[in-house]
């Protein structure tokens, strides 16, 4: 290939600022180098570009979904330690990493003490699935409730469930903390409805089985819950509690009731 002038480099740079394909222009110097000692040919020289581009275009879209996700730590698989403690069901939870339950459009239930790293799980389970492409959205559940409520006062109720409904993944972290209103039960009635078809990740201090009585009907009670929990699947988590291996410089200590869980 033929030295490139410095004129034929600004048409081509401005070229490509015109045509919005910035990963090829990050990368042209150094391609054009490479093209300039022998290591690319002409097509090998377009090849390589047009990958630049995709690569950019790739990650800037996972950017983009995780930031819509809202996590509240960027939690990964890779940086649990699975070694805090033996009870964990590791295996369970790495086969979970496979996402078949997203492909197939099954929920994930997360449940155990507290502080045994279910929200870390879920977020992580969450990046996984945006590193496939897939939308997520993370919250608190009672925000999500919230959230809900809100649209009832400003009138924008529908579309705030659109967005709920919207993403291929919505977890809802601390599910099931405390009783809800009849018209919360009704709202989360309406999303879970709304989302049929889509995944939830759940995670919560008390089992499925200790959901019912925590809503006002019994009949919203049993048609949503055996929607969630008739397609999901279950992970107990326990064990020691895994948030103070996450403080650097605190030293860790077991309990005589962790011990002995």
């Amino acid at each position: 290939m033929t030295a490139v002038t410095v004129t034929d480099r600004s048409a081509l740079a401005a070229a490509l600022r015109e045509l919005k394909l910035s990963g090829m222009l990050g990368t042209l110097d150094a391609r054009l180098a490479q093209a300039h000692a022998g290591e690319l040919g002409h097509l090998d020289f377009l090849q390589v570009l047009c990958q630049d581009e995709i690569s950019r275009r790739e990650s800037m879209s996972l950017q983009r979904r995780i930031r819509r996700a809202r996590f509240e730590t960027q939690a990964t698989l890779e940086g649990f330690d699975f070694g805090t403690s033996p009870k964990l069901p590791a295996a369970q939870i790495r086969d979970l990493a496979a996402l078949r339950w997203l492909h197939a459009r099954e929920s994930v239930i997360l449940y155990g003490p507290v502080g045994v790293g279910k929200s870390h799980i879920a977020q992580s389970l969450g990046h996984l699935a945006i590193r496939h492409g897939a939308d997520v959205r993370f919250l608190k559940t009672s925000r999500a409730l919230a959230h809900l409520a809100g649209g009832h006062a400003d009138h924008t109720w529908h579309k705030r469930l659109g967005e709920l409904a919207r993403p291929a993944v919505l977890i809802l972290d601390d599910f099931a903390m405390r009783e809800l209103t009849a018209a919360q039960a009704d709202d989360l009635y309406e999303l879970i409805t709304e989302r049929a078809g889509g995944s939830l990740v759940l995670t919560s201090n008390r089992a499925p089985q200790d959901w019912y009585p925590l809503f006002p009907n019994p009949v919203v009670a049993e048609s949503l819950l055996d929607r969630v929990i008739n397609n999901s699947h279950q992970v107990f988590m326990t064990g020691p509690s895994y948030r103070p291996r996450k403080r650097p410089g605190k030293r860790v200590t077991t309990t005589a009731r962790e011990a002995t869980q």
